[in-house]
């Protein structure tokens, strides 16, 4: 545990990370990615650098990055749920790419193509296309011979999504075709000083959120990090000990496996165990009164020993005149994954995320 101590005492000065602004913008009430994706998992069916990061409509985090020469920029979700990196192309030509961005092979001189085809297959959707080579920049790093996904065929649920791609974070042991993901690669080619990222998720309509490559920002969040233990090196899973209320436990009684996960918009579980959440919190079927939330109980997720609570106002979603709800979602009851549990965008608004890829640790910390 020696690396603990020295990464705790590290002082996460911002001139030496490469920050990537994390985008917010609107969208429908349902994300189309909440449709095709993280219901069920994949495996079921710089110097430091720092990225913005973008919310829509507290669905999408989404930032830029450029591929080519020149580069050609573009929006992709940032999802540590997943670890390819893929965009549309000009070989995308139904109706879902219509409003996308389309990389131009043609117009890189230091492209090449990968001698494999492509399938990406989510929960309730897909995307088939190549593989490819090029120069990469994220957040201001440049990763050199980067493979990466050129879509020719998007599933009709990607059609409303307000970015042109997915930039997969997770392990490399997830990659379909065992492609090395961007943020190993940057590891290899020494563009961080720390092998981690971290990633602010801020409630802001257009501003604030981030990724950081390298390192993290002691100004996102207050306190200390707790550093938890992953228990697989595929998503970012960890072990969760119970969800309680008031002390009573309402769902993972016994213990279960939660994924932190940034493509995931809700607190996403098996169904018996929201229904009894929801019915705690006071909500029929996820649809709370919006003038009763002040008075619905905090929920704490128990993770390795460690708990995090979450109130109600950061787990009610309030969406105008369609009303308020809440923000747990059912995975569903088949497949052997009942006691698995995805804690997304409504958990990690409220604390701060640090992967540490080489040591097999997430850092959660209270958000600011």
């Amino acid at each position: 545990m020696k690396w603990l101590v020295v990464l705790c005492a590290l002082v996460a000065l911002s001139e030496c990370l490469h920050r990537m602004p994390l985008i917010k913008q609107k969208s429908p009430r349902k994300s189309p990615l909440e449709h095709i994706k993280k219901y069920y998992p994949m495996a079921d069916i710089l110097e430091d650098g720092t990225e913005p990061l973008t919310n829509n409509d507290d669905l999408y985090y989404y930032g830029v990055v450029s591929i080519g020469t020149p580069p050609q920029s573009f929006t992709v979700l940032i999802d540590t749920g997943s670890s390819n990196l893929w965009v549309s192309s000009v070989y995308c030509t139904g109706q879902t790419c219509q409003n996308q961005k389309k990389f131009n092979p043609q117009q890189s001189s230091t492209f090449k193509f990968g001698s494999q085809s492509l399938t990406l297959q989510y929960g309730r959707g897909y995307m088939y296309g190549y593989l490819g080579i090029d120069n990469v920049e994220v957040a201001g790093v440049t990763v050199a011979q980067q493979t990466f996904g050129i879509a020719q065929t998007e599933d009709s649920s990607l059609g409303g999504m307000p970015c042109d791609g997915i930039l997969g974070l997770a392990f490399q042991s997830m990659a379909i075709d065992n492609v090395v993901p961007v943020f190993d690669n940057m590891i290899k080619q020494n563009l961080v000083s720390q092998k981690l990222f971290s990633i602010y998720l801020s409630s802001n309509e257009q501003q604030g959120s981030e990724l950081i490559f390298g390192g993290y920002d002691e100004n996102h969040y207050t306190g200390q990090i707790t550093w938890i233990p992953l228990i697989s090196e595929t998503y970012y899973q960890v072990q969760m000990d119970s969800i309680t209320i008031n002390g009573e436990t309402v769902a993972c009684n016994g213990g279960c496996h939660a994924i932190i996960d940034t493509g995931t918009s809700q607190i996403i579980g098996p169904s018996p165990g929201i229904i009894n959440l929801n019915s705690y919190v006071g909500s029929s079927e996820g649809s709370v009164n919006c003038q009763s939330i002040q008075n619905m109980p905090d929920v704490t997720f128990t993770l390795s020993g460690h708990a995090f609570t979450i109130p109600a106002s950061a787990y009610v979603q309030n969406w105008g005149e369609d009303g308020c709800s809440t923000g747990f979602g059912s995975l569903g009851s088949g497949g052997g994954i009942d006691s698995l549990w995805i804690l997304g965008e409504v958990f990690l608004r409220q604390y701060y995320s640090v992967f540490a890829v080489d040591a097999k640790y997430v850092g959660l910390a209270q958000a600011k």
